[in-house]
């Protein structure tokens, strides 16, 4: 490995002391807009959870499309109607795959521990950290475990190191000073998450999985601090579409001290993230609303709802699955699948075979969601 241009961790610098807050003021009342527009949309929603839990799904695959980790929406959207919440079907499936969903489970884990009062702590992050590589490539490099050697951000292609993270013997004052800071610093709540997201990548304090817990941080801080009324902004899109400045504006903070131009990449990064999140999530909402009258003349039953929400909250699914997991009593649901695929609402991946059942897609959402 070539260390000729590695930069070094910004030892003494964080938190910064003096934020020029005249060059990011534009760029935080954009962010801080654009956020506040989703979060309104957010909170009109009735069934937020139904309807943007695809969102979870289409960040679990980008942030680690980010790592390496290649898997699609659709591998994903089949593993969940396969699995019952075990690891059975993991051996039925590439690596990969089952790698995005840990992070997937591991995201939503912490969600439901925040809503019963855990708070965001250094606990919290190496209980995430120990689900996100508790199988896979990542049972190997110590899950839940702070790291006890040296680690490197490196350009695996041209063979070059790019930064050289926090040494191990000064990780946990680290990790102490960045909780603290999260804890009792008055900065504005945009800017606490800007910082955060950059020091705890700049302390890599994980052998493997940094990048994926430091983008899951940035949605639980902006939830846990009621910036958004519902954990569901992600903003790994962005950040994959640009990467490599992305990368190179955090090591301009270890090399030049410029927080400001970080701050400003990451603004700009939560605005359009937001819009484009909003115009996602407002296309979900509109397809929900007119699927009801099609669902609700199509299948003539008061459980049509209770379709219509089972197939958006899994828009692939197995036909046994649907019967007894929907709330529609089982000859009913039975008869829904039929006229459903008659009416051509639904298509057929996979026709039944012995024992297995039919399964399913509902194609107008996955073309809404797909990445």
């Amino acid at each position: 490995m070539d260390f000729t241009n590695s930069v070094q961790y910004h030892y003494e610098k964080f938190p910064p002391q003096n934020l020029d807050y005249g060059k990011i003021v534009d760029s935080l009342l954009k962010a801080t807009d654009a956020l506040a527009r989703y979060d309104q949309m957010l909170k009109n929603m009735h069934n937020s959870e139904i309807l943007l839990a695809p969102l979870r799904n289409q960040e679990a695959v980008i942030s680690s499309r980010m790592e390496g980790t290649i898997s699609t929406m659709d591998e994903i959207l089949k593993f969940e109607a396969d699995s019952e919440n075990d690891l059975e079907e993991a051996k039925n499936v590439r690596s990969e795959v089952f790698e995005t969903i840990l992070y997937q489970r591991a995201l939503l884990n912490a969600q439901r521990a925040m809503r019963d009062g855990y708070p965001l702590s250094q606990h919290l992050i190496r209980t995430l950290h120990q689900q996100l590589l508790s199988f896979g490539r990542g049972a190997q490099k110590s899950p839940g475990q702070y790291k006890t050697e040296q680690n490197y951000l490196a350009d695996k292609i041209k063979q070059k190191v790019l930064f050289t993270p926090i040494s191990p013997e000064k990780l946990n004052d680290g990790l102490e000073q960045l909780f603290t800071y999260i804890e009792e610093s008055s900065d504005p709540i945009l800017i606490k998450t800007a910082l955060m997201h950059l020091e705890f990548e700049a302390l890599h304090p994980f052998q493997d999985g940094n990048g994926r817990i430091g983008r899951m941080l940035i949605t639980l801080l902006l939830w846990s601090s009621g910036t958004i009324s519902e954990p569901h902004f992600y903003v790994s899109g962005y950040m994959e579409e640009h990467k490599d400045e992305y990368i190179d504006t955090m090591r301009n903070v270890s090399e030049n001290n410029n927080w400001e131009a970080w701050c400003i990449f990451f603004l700009n990064a939560i605005e359009k993230q937001a819009i484009r999140n909003l115009e996602i999530a407002e296309s979900i909402k509109n397809l929900y609303e007119d699927m009801k009258p099609v669902f609700s003349d199509a299948l003539s039953s008061k459980w049509s709802v209770n379709a219509l929400d089972y197939i958006f909250t899994n828009p692939i699914f197995r036909n046994n699955r649907f019967t007894s997991k929907s709330g529609i009593p089982g000859p009913t649901a039975a008869r829904f699948t039929r006229i459903l695929l008659d009416k051509e609402l639904l298509r057929t991946l996979e026709e039944s075979s012995g024992r297995r059942p039919a399964l399913y897609a509902f194609e107008p959402l996955l073309k809404l969601v797909r990445v």
